[in-house]
């Protein structure tokens, strides 16, 4: 897809379609069937918003599971003073929504880039729903999408946005998995780890329970629409005697075996730490779309393989996605398109058919082997993909080195047309 004139006022006119129709839901005018997923926003964030202001951190509330600088986003409705705690909540959330359209739609102009990415975010939002806009997660993907594609050309800009967004809620720190080797690396790497040091420095000396988060996320256990819930929705239907609570936050199942499948998930994703760190080793060639693909790929590996699959993860998924396919070099078309199916699926089964989810039914089952099916595809073509981009197969002496270099000058060459403003 090309990036023509004509494709931009299209884009914007289904984002303004789409988003306004969100609004809506969000705000109750129109309700869908299932939980009220605003109520996130309006009980639970709304009550960390008043545990904050008063000088500390929820670090008594178990489902308080998230890095310290998360406080500013559930203290961001303050902004808007002039409305009510949740509709403030949406506002900001719409706009970021926006901020991410016009990065995408600058990021797709001139040679070697194109309007899919912007496309993917515009479709693929509103197929999560309700949830997108219920949660703090597209603020979090706004600052990824930015440091991405502000990365192009400015590698301490990427690490700085990167270590912020990784104390936003953790995963932007894999956007710094393919910066190119030299330079670059050091550059970025270097940022992050100054910035992030500044900033939990700043957050502990600012309020107590900054870090009350790890040991709250270290205790989660196996969530019913993870990847290794799919054990136990099989094991009901031959009379497992176990049981779905609300435990740390999330409907988990609880009962015999599933400390041991969480143990396996966690053993899953040092597996997928491990590919990343062989393909890092091994990785020679490194073009302009490789850390977007790299980015995506591990969060892809991280989201797929984790003991909690929630909703609004798809979120971060489509948002970089969507930076990936900008380039018209990125070769996860495919996967991009899985993920958007799969978001698809996600909205099925929360909020709207949840209630078969939790009961595993035939049709709770069938939507939750369908999504995290299409989640294993999308990671496992990804991974393919970014190896055979960027790792020098067997090919005659000298070769590689001849193919890698211009590869190489692209990504560190400081003429590389600009992406972010």
């Amino acid at each position: 897809m090309t990036g023509s004139s004509g494709t931009r006022p299209a884009a914007f006119a289904v984002w303004a379609l789409t988003r306004s129709v969100l609004l809506l839901c969000v705000v109750k005018v129109f309700t869908l069937p299932g939980p009220d997923v605003t109520s996130d926003v309006s009980v639970i964030y709304h009550g960390w918003y008043d545990v904050l202001r008063s000088g500390s951190y929820p670090q008594s509330d178990v489902t308080w599971q998230y890095p310290p600088v998360a406080a500013l986003a559930i203290l961001s409705p303050a902004l808007l003073p002039f409305l009510d705690y949740a509709s403030a909540f949406f506002v900001l959330a719409f706009l970021c929504d926006a901020l991410v359209l016009g990065l995408l739609l600058y990021a797709g102009r001139g040679s070697g880039r194109r309007t899919a990415g912007v496309w993917v975010w515009v479709a693929g939002v509103p197929l999560l729903g309700t949830t997108a806009y219920a949660r703090y997660d597209v603020m979090v993907t706004a600052v990824a999408v930015a440091a991405l594609l502000a990365g192009v050309r400015r590698p301490r800009v990427l690490g700085a946005l990167a270590a912020f967004g990784a104390l936003l809620k953790v995963w932007p720190a894999l956007l710094l998995a393919g910066t190119a080797p030299g330079r670059r690396t050091r550059l970025a790497w270097t940022t992050a780890a100054g910035v992030a040091l500044g900033l939990l420095v700043l957050c502990t000396a600012a309020a107590p329970g900054a870090l009350a988060f790890l040991g709250f996320q270290r205790d989660r256990g196996t969530e019913v629409e993870s990847l290794g819930a799919l054990v136990f929705h099989v094991a009901r239907q031959f009379g497992w005697q176990g049981r779905v609570e609300l435990h740390y936050g999330s409907l988990e199942f609880l009962g015999p075996h599933v400390p041991l499948v969480s143990t396996l998930a966690l053993g899953l994703s040092v597996v997928a730490f491990g590919w990343l760190l062989v393909w890092r080793l091994r990785a020679r060639t490194f073009g302009v779309s490789t850390p977007a693909d790299a980015a995506f790929t591990a969060v892809l590996l991280f989201t797929t393989t984790s003991r909690v699959i929630s909703p609004q993860y798809m979120l971060w998924l489509v948002g970089l996605a969507a930076v990936c396919l900008v380039f018209r070099e990125s070769r996860m078309v495919w996967p991009a398109g899985l993920v958007l199916v799969a978001t698809g699926v996600t909205q099925l089964e929360f909020p709207l058919g949840f209630g078969h989810v939790v009961t595993s039914d035939a049709t709770g089952v069938t939507l939750m082997f369908l999504r995290n099916g299409l989640l294993v595809a999308a990671s496992l073509l990804a991974c393919a993909l970014l190896w055979r981009e960027t790792v020098p197969g067997r090919t005659p002496q000298g070769a590689d080195a001849a193919g890698a270099a211009p590869a190489l000058s692209r990504a560190d060459s400081p003429d590389t047309p600009a992406s972010a403003p």
